[in-house]
């Protein structure tokens, strides 16, 4: 059975749209909580790549009774510069996080970890996003939506921060928190993606 260590509505909604009218679709939730903050002098993918992990390895001790488990672990972050954007600790660091990011080209990195009791695979997406010049009126009111809380680099590319999204290279779930092309290349190596597209509802059915 699949599972998927994380706490995230985005990430466990992305899965669910992935795997919708397939065989096997259903997937559990395990509840991980670990610590996310770089080490010194870690590059940002590696750390990246680290918590995803670190996420999947202490999901699987949650399911160790089932030898047939097979855990997601994924993680997103911000990078401008080289420096990794995590969450805003409180709205005066969500604000000076889009200060930053205003008017830049930053990259969002995503990491993938699936992970049995015998067996370990992962991908890697690099998205790079545009942000307009962002006033600082546009700052407040975006802080004031409290959409940038609990969000890597303050902001949701799904959300309001769309309006000020100029250009995006890359994979837009990635950016949401689970690159979907990079996840379904991951569970069909492990046989839990059937590579059959799902028949329409309707034959009828248009665009």
């Amino acid at each position: 059975m699949l599972y998927l260590a994380s706490k995230s509505p985005r990430r466990r909604e992305l899965l669910g749209r992935l795997l919708s009218g397939r065989p096997g679709s259903e997937f559990g939730l395990l509840d991980i909580d670990i610590p996310e903050h770089p080490q010194p002098g870690e590059p940002a993918e590696d750390y990246v790549r680290r918590v995803a992990r670190e996420k999947a390895g202490a999901g699987l001790l949650h399911v160790v009774g089932n030898p047939s488990a097979i855990v997601l672990g994924s993680d997103t972050e911000v990078v401008l510069d080289g420096e990794v954007f995590g969450k805003p600790a409180d709205d005066a660091d969500a604000a000076s996080m889009l200060r930053r990011l205003s008017g830049r080209t930053h990259q969002v990195i995503s990491a993938v970890y699936l992970v049995s009791a015998g067996r370990e695979l992962h991908a890697v997406s690099k998205s790079d996003v545009t942000f307009a010049e962002l006033t600082p009126a546009q700052i407040d009111a975006y802080v004031a939506s409290g959409e940038p809380h609990g969000r890597a680099g303050a902001y949701a590319i799904q959300g309001l921060a769309e309006a000020f999204t100029v250009r995006l290279s890359g994979s837009y779930s990635g950016v949401m928190g689970l690159p979907l092309y990079e996840t379904a290349t991951l569970l069909r190596e492990f046989g839990l993606l059937d590579d059959g597209v799902p028949e329409p509802e309707t034959a009828d059915a248009g665009r």
